[in-house]
C-alpha cells in the first residue's frame, strides 16, 4: 500500500494496523491448521505421547495444509495482479 500521502505518524501508524491484522491472520491460520489436524489425527488418548500412526498423520495433515495455503496465496496474488492490470506507461 501507498502511504505517501500520510505523515511519518500517520505512516507508523498504519503499519502497526497492518502487522497486528498479519498477526491475527497468522494466528488464525495456525489455530485452524492445529485444530483440522488434531480432530483428524489424535483419537487414542490413554498415553500422553502420539503413536507412530499419529504422528505421521499430523506431519502429512500439517504438510498439506500449509501447501493448499500457499497455492491458494500464490492464486490470490495472480489475481490481484490480473485485477490491476499492465503498468500504466
Amino acid at each position: 500500500m501507498d502511504f505517501s500521502q500520510f505523515n511519518s505518524a500517520e505512516q507508523a501508524h498504519m503499519t502497526k494496523i497492518i502487522e497486528k491484522k498479519q498477526m491475527q491472520d497468522f494466528l488464525r491460520l495456525y489455530s485452524g491448521l492445529v485444530e483440522r489436524c488434531f480432530n483428524s489425527c489424535c483419537n487414542d488418548f490413554t498415553s500422553k505421547a502420539l503413536s507412530s500412526k499419529e504422528e505421521q498423520c499430523v506431519l502429512n495433515c500439517s504438510d498439506k495444509f500449509l501447501k493448499h495455503s500457499e497455492r491458494v496465496g500464490q492464486r490470490f496474488a495472480e489475481l490481484n495482479a490480473e485485477a490491476m492490470g499492465p503498468p500504466k506507461p
